[in-house]
């Protein structure tokens, strides 16, 4: 069943993009970049802003359903009798006073044996933070606040929309460099005008070519900002925290490593959560840095 959830959300958020963005350029009267002349390189550029852009945007947007649905997160009332979620949205909400937030985050928990946590939402004033059945029974009441802190540290840097941002222009630059060489690289093998189907079909395969090549670089670039934004969430969960405490979540992390949940779908929410497990060439694409390289660096004050 939640297999088939995931699967819908999916398929509706795609669909969702695509209609949104192709209204979009029509509304922009984008006209297509391909013609008789050769490539119509405005045309171009407007239409890899849109679609780079406009699906990072979108995901943005829907970012606190996405995690509702895909995740099963469930939404803590901040009214409620059970002490211990009780605890759980007092204590994000002070970090988030502490943080100097207006609007208090929603606090919600998510069934996975996995000790893990993470924040999303589009806006300072519209997030969520979410942690996993696991971290609140494997972790302590120190150990969780400073969990909380880094996330809360996210939400007050801004730190989704940045990402969204990041992502919107690696998406926009690898679409048009990838069309652009295809173009060339079409044109190369077209000799006359009557093999004009054939340069049609080798433009279609380089672009798909130069698509996954850019996409594959571009995610490192990506993973690289990430990485700096995980610093810079560690230092503000030691300010609002405590330096201690957040040192306390990183170690607690570490010794919890081998946890994972099977069920869930890691890659989905991997870029959102406060812990990563990069390995070998994979670190060059991982979204988080090594846990001992943040604890170390806490420890000396960087």
């Amino acid at each position: 069943m939640k297999i088939a959830k995931r699967v819908f959300l999916f398929l509706a958020v795609n669909v969702l993009v695509v209609a949104t963005i192709s209204i979009v350029l029509n509304l922009l009267g984008v006209r297509p970049y391909l013609n008789a002349r050769g490539i119509d390189m405005t045309a171009l550029a407007v239409f890899c802003l849109v679609w780079g852009f406009g699906g990072a945007f979108i995901s943005l947007g829907l970012s606190r359903v996405m995690a509702k649905w895909g995740m099963g997160v469930k939404l803590i009332d901040p009214g409620t009798p059970d002490p211990t979620a009780q605890e759980l949205v007092s204590t994000v909400h002070r970090l988030a006073q502490a943080a100097g937030l207006r609007t208090m985050p929603q606090v919600g928990i998510y069934d996975s044996e996995e000790v893990n946590a993470f924040a999303t939402g589009p806006t300072k004033n519209r997030s969520l933070v979410a942690v996993s059945t696991g971290l609140l029974r494997r972790m302590r009441r120190d150990e969780v606040e400073g969990v909380l802190g880094h996330e809360i540290a996210h939400v007050a840097n801004g730190d989704m929309v940045t990402m969204t941002l990041v992502q919107g222009v690696v998406n926009a630059f690898t679409m048009f460099l990838a069309r652009v060489l295809a173009f060339f690289v079409a044109q190369f093998f077209r000799r006359d005008e009557e093999e004009g189907g054939m340069s049609h079909l080798v433009y279609f395969v380089a672009t798909l070519v130069f698509d996954i090549a850019f996409s594959i670089l571009g995610s490192v670039v990506v993973a690289w900002f990430s990485r700096l934004r995980e610093y810079r969430a560690d230092a503000g969960g030691a300010q609002i925290a405590g330096r201690d405490r957040m040192i306390a979540a990183l170690e607690g992390l570490q010794r919890t490593f081998g946890v994972v949940d099977p069920h869930t779908n890691q890659a989905a929410v991997q870029t959102l959560k406060i812990s990563g497990h990069p390995t070998g060439l994979m670190r060059f694409f991982s979204t988080h840095p090594p846990l001992e390289a943040r604890i170390a660096r806490l420890k000396s004050g960087v």
